[in-house]
């Protein structure tokens, strides 16, 4: 893998992952392959990026709904 990746084409791969992310957290193989495509990189990338955005998304909801949460509500 070539590492002349300037700031620049990391950061719009960057947008462009997050912009699909807000459309949708579970992309399929073939969208997966769409996303690679077009960002550059291997659909095994893609899906490592969407597992850690996800797991990132998680924390951050959670975060925020008990900063939200009065009381404890009982969840299993």
């Amino acid at each position: 893998p070539s590492l002349s990746l300037n700031n620049t084409s990391f950061l719009e791969q960057l947008e462009e992952l997050e912009k699909m992310f807000q459309e949708d957290h579970y992309p399929d193989n073939e969208k997966r392959r769409e996303i690679a495509a077009v960002v550059g990189v291997t659909p095994q990338r893609i899906m490592v990026w969407f597992q850690n955005r996800r797991a990132k998304w998680r924390k951050s909801e959670k975060l925020s709904m008990k900063g939200n949460k009065k009381y404890p509500t009982s969840s299993a």
